[in-house]
């Protein structure tokens, strides 16, 4: 009897040491990944200086809201962030107007032919026609310079149709469309009515994914969007960047020359701020989804 409760107290210790060592790991893991974040927001309310010398760790240095000032007194920027956050809208709707009924329509058994067509959505996924016949398409299709370039080409993402197929063929039984047969009902209301309910899940995934890679995307408008009343807010961000470090290239060696330095650094923290904190806001609502949603395309269907 005493050899069974001593087991139990060493099983119990080992038990307490490996979940410590767990916990250790886990804040080591959320300490590397938070910090570069508050790095960059404490910076950004910092004296440059203090920066680039090392003094900020932990919090900000010589509070100023300086950068943001500049970074905002810019007229354009509150057009481009409209310009954003509607292509953001736009794009997560377009996407999930087109992905969601295409996995659906795919993970039916009675679709015929479906083999070739998820084969038609697959070879697009490794072999791209390349930069300029794409131009040339979309230039045939008069998108240049609208505002649907941005929302139209990226409609269609095969990964997004495989996970949404997956999705509907592991976690809607089937006998729930045998019992809707019985009632009378079409696919169109059992996809509206019934299957559409049940995917909260794939769809709060597959909008976070649509959401961010739309927001963050800049090279889709630095190609085929010219007209300054339609570039986003991260095509606006790069330009303001890129003339900060090109005047401070042109006064060097003189007295404003430091300042301008100061000022591209500053602006430089400010901008991953402005354009991050939205998505970041975003990322909390459907942070319990996000997990499930990687599993989903994890599984091969």
């Amino acid at each position: 009897m005493a050899s069974k409760i001593l087991q139990v107290k060493n099983r119990n210790r080992s038990d307490i040491v490996f979940n410590i060592f767990l916990y250790g790991i886990a804040i080591l893991l959320l300490i590397v990944c938070f910090y570069p974040m508050y790095f960059v927001l404490i910076a950004s309310f910092s004296d440059p200086k203090a920066v680039a010398g090392g003094q900020v760790l932990f919090l900000p240095v010589n509070i100023s809201l300086e950068g943001y000032q500049v970074l905002l007194g810019y007229k354009q920027i509150w057009a481009c962030y409209g310009n954003t956050i509607f292509y953001t809208l736009a794009g997560t709707l377009m996407v999930l107007l087109v992905n969601i009924p295409a996995g659906y329509a795919l993970s039916r058994k009675e679709l015929v032919g479906k083999g070739f067509i998820m084969t038609l959505f697959i070879i697009p996924m490794f072999f791209s026609g390349g930069l300029i016949p794409t131009y040339m398409l979309i230039s045939s299709l008069r998108l240049v310079d609208t505002i649907w370039v941005m929302i139209i080409p990226g409609a269609v993402i095969t990964y997004y149709v495989i996970v949404s197929r997956t999705f509907f063929q592991n976690s809607v039984p089937e006998e729930i469309w045998e019992a809707a047969q019985l009632d009378g009902c079409s696919y169109k209301f059992y996809f509206m009515r019934v299957v559409l309910p049940l995917s909260k899940a794939i769809i709060a995934v597959i909008t976070l994914w649509s959401a961010v890679g739309i927001w963050n995307s800049y090279f889709q408008a630095l190609i085929y969007i010219r007209n300054p009343d339609l570039q986003p807010l991260q095509i606006l961000l790069r330009n303001i960047l890129i003339t900060s470090k090109e005047m401070a290239k042109m006064t060097e060696g003189t007295g404003m020359a430091e300042e301008k330095l100061r000022m591209t650094e500053l602006l430089k923290y400010c901008t991953i701020v402005v354009s991050s904190a939205p998505i970041l806001c975003l990322y909390p609502f459907v942070q319990k989804y996000f997990n499930q949603g990687v599993m989903i395309g994890s599984v091969k269907g």
